[in-house]
């Protein structure tokens, strides 16, 4: 029968609105994208300024800028020659000092030095930068080097260290995020679907999608961050260029899927797009309102990085949804079945998704579902055990990077000729009648250096007095400072155990004083870290259960997923523990890594869970939930584990990057993800909801629905009386379930 001529302008007016879109795209989101090589800009990189305000540290350096009028970075220069400094060698010294004072942002009265060594090998200056912008630092870290490259004599190594040295080295490191890691992340991305794919167009479609996705976000989140509504580090760039291309990979990947499924089954590509953005519409949103609100949990954390790293990885979730559920439907629909050249899926052409590994995968689960879910979760249980291994002792700043920078080569060289670190002392702030007794008190501590205790003095503003001075005090609303130089390096464990005992000494003294300085901010960052742990990993479980709940209308099943994932990241982080101790050599942990770690893996992690039950509930609902887990299992199992190899190497190209806790985030969720994905989602969930039964859907009206396998079902699985599993059988009527009613009743027990 023709087409009425009504139904033919309706049909071809069909491509309108997917132009429409197409066109938006890419002359309205498209430029954005260059906001996404701007974010370097707008970075704040300061630990100090990541502290809640109400933090010792914080309160400290607050104080402490009215006694020297402004904030500053001290820096170290450091000079070394094998066979002793010589005279020559000095007086160049003193000329090149007297050329660094002329450099923007070197506090030009500040510099101390220079202070040789015992040996007369080496000697130190320190040089405070008077600014806290990481562009205006790296700059002058930048000129300070290239005066020392240029002048200093043959034969006199000259490097820069010191806090501000290595805050300019990890600005420098952070750099490579505009062009190196996204390169290498899109890279990967391209490589896995061309090789998921097997077609030349659909990779690059979908590759495209994931760059829009990524630029949209980052105008938004420049917008934020130059108007100071959100806090932007290296690290959170980093992981919004990881999240936004992998996350955006991921949703493409379930549509892709299923428009192909639904093209063998529709002649139409508008029709078969329509059912299949409606078939996946439902578990994207699910999965990216997980992530979102879980990762907008961090609000809740004290230390800024991790509030600013919330709603950055947010933003870059809801701009791979928005590309995901319009652009690509779009390009998808205008480019039709040719997208997928050379493996054109045809009209009426055999579905072989469940085919292959994942059908054998799903007759696994069916015939030994308890044995699976049982061996899974000890393997998974024994790996968790291990989590107390993971080290997260402080780190020395210095052994954050991979590579060898100049600021590490100065701490080397500063190590052995100096016993003391000169550039960091812990900054007391003291009311002024209790400085004599805080002196004496400090004097005699353990981890201090000898002759390490002094006053800032009047007229000066810091730096090492001569030795056996007694300077006059600043005095500045009733409080002096009293400078404490540590016996070991300001950023080591055994450093944060002197300022942790002092605190706890000087509070007997009086309740008003506050220690501040490089050590106490790393000591108070461990202890804010802490205290985040207790409230942001609670509020996070909460509100991946809820969202669950909702999703999949039962109490049951959600909380069976989280128990999953849970179980999941506990095994992630004791492998990765012993990895990090015992393989790759890792001097200790970041406090922060775990709790990052913990919410993209259980974001992130519950999203496959989502595609998988989000399925498995729809043809539940067909034919019941035995067979409903099988064929779930069986149809998804290829695209969700392309998604997750996807993600994992996408996290796995944050390696890239030079700095340790970078690298120990991108293995930790790259690991995770895989772990989530070929094992938890593959065998744990559905053995243990296939054991269950129709209970898992408890309180929902499905969890009374029987099982009535399909015969399609039945035939693909190869299932039935002669597998020896009841829980469903073959139906060779026309329509079961829809007036003949169930064959079994599903009780999932063997028969004998």
């Amino acid at each position: 029968m023709a087409s009425s001529p009504t139904h033919s302008r309706g049909h071809a007016r069909r491509w309108i609105l997917p132009t429409v879109a197409v066109l938006l795209w890419i002359f309205v989101g498209g430029p954005l994208g260059s906001f996404a090589g701007q974010l370097a800009s707008v970075q704040e990189n300061d630990n100090a300024a990541f502290l809640p305000e109400t933090a010792e540290s914080t309160l400290a350096a607050e104080e402490y800028a009215k006694f020297i009028g402004s904030e500053s970075v001290p820096t170290i220069v450091v000079f070394e020659r094998a066979d002793g400094l010589t005279p020559s060698d000095q007086a160049a010294i003193q000329e090149l000092l007297e050329e660094i004072r002329g450099v923007e942002n070197v506090d030009a009265e500040a510099v101390a030095g220079p202070i040789p060594s015992d040996d007369g090998t080496a000697a130190q200056a320190v040089v405070p930068l008077a600014t806290s912008d990481g562009e205006e630092l790296e700059q002058a870290v930048v000129d300070i080097r290239e005066i020392l490259d240029t002048e200093a004599p043959d034969g006199l190594t000259a490097l820069v260290g010191g806090p501000g040295g290595i805050l300019g080295d990890f600005i420098e490191a952070f750099g490579a995020i505009d062009g190196l890691l996204l390169l290498v992340a899109l890279s990967v991305v391209l490589l896995i679907l061309l090789v998921v794919y097997r077609s030349p167009v659909l990779p690059l479609v979908v590759l495209f999608s994931s760059v829009l996705a990524l630029g949209v976000a980052s105008a938004a989140i420049y917008f934020l961050a130059k108007n100071d509504i959100l806090d932007l580090n290296g690290q959170s760039q980093g992981i919004l260029f990881i999240l936004a291309v992998g996350a955006a990979t991921d949703y493409s990947l379930l549509i892709v899927a299923r428009f192909r499924e639904e093209l063998r089954d529709h002649e139409s590509k508008y029709d078969a797009m329509r059912r299949a953005w409606r078939a996946t519409l439902e578990p994207v949103l699910a999965s990216g309102a997980t992530v979102i609100l879980g990762l907008l949990c961090l609000l809740l954390s004290d230390l800024s990085s991790l509030q600013g790293l919330g709603p950055v990885g947010a933003l870059g979730i809801a701009g791979a949804m928005l590309a995901a559920l319009t652009f690509l439907p779009a390009a998808l629909v205008l480019i039709g079945r040719r997208v997928f050249w050379p493996i054109v899926p045809h009209y009426g052409s055999e579905h072989r998704d469940a085919k292959g590994i994942w059908g054998a995968v799903a007759r696994l689960v069916g015939r030994r579902a308890r044995a699976v879910w049982v061996t899974t979760f000890v393997v998974l249980a024994a790996c968790a055990a291990l989590v107390p291994t993971l080290n997260e002792d402080p780190v020395p700043q210095t052994e954050l990077f991979l590579t060898e920078v100049d600021s590490v080569k100065a701490q080397d060289i500063l190590d052995e000729h100096f016993e003391a670190d000169q550039s960091s002392p812990a900054i007391v702030v003291v009311p002024e009648e209790d400085i004599e007794e805080v002196v004496e008190l400090a004097s005699g501590h353990e981890g201090v250096a000898q002759n390490g205790v002094t006053v800032l003095p009047e007229g000066e503003q810091q730096g090492p007095p001569a030795e056996g001075e007694a300077p006059q005090p600043k005095i500045v609303d009733g409080e002096a400072i009293v400078l404490v130089t540590l016996d070991e390096n300001a950023d080591s464990a055994g450093a944060t155990d002197t300022v942790e005992e002092l605190r706890t000494d000087l509070d007997q003294v009086s309740e008003d004083i506050v220690i501040g300085g490089q050590t106490a901010t790393l000591l108070d960052t461990r202890e804010t870290v802490d205290r985040d742990r207790l409230i942001v990993i609670p509020a996070i479980l909460i509100v991946v259960f809820l969202v669950l709940a909702l999703l999949l209308r039962s109490l049951l099943s959600p909380f069976l997923l989280v128990v999953a994932n849970v179980l999941s990241f506990g095994a992630t982080l004791g492998v990765s523990a012993v990895l990090f101790n015992n393989v790759f050599d890792f001097p200790a942990s970041d406090p922060s890594t775990p709790l990052i770690g913990f919410v993209f893996l259980v974001a992130l992690g519950i999203d496959y869970s989502i595609f998988l039950m989000t399925r498995v509930r729809e043809e539940s609902m067909k034919q019941g939930t035995h067979p409903g887990i099988l064929k779930g299992l069986s149809v998804t199992g290829g695209v969700i584990t392309s998604a997750g190899v996807v993600l994992a190497a996408t996290f796995a190209a944050l390696g890239v990057l030079p700095i340790l806790f970078i690298a120990q985030i991108g293995f930790i969720v790259a690991f995770g993800v895989l772990l989530d994905t070929i094992v938890v989602r593959s065998l744990l969930v559905p053995a243990l909801s296939y054991d269950i039964g129709p209970a898992v859907w408890w309180p929902s009206r499905l969890w009374h629905t029987p099982d009535h396998a399909d015969h399609a079902t039945a035939e693909m699985l190869h299932l039935g009386q002669a597998d020896g599993v009841e829980g469903f059988e073959e139906d060779t009527g026309a329509s079961v379930g829809a007036g003949d009613g169930p064959v079994d009743s599903g009780s999932g027990k063997h028969r004998a």
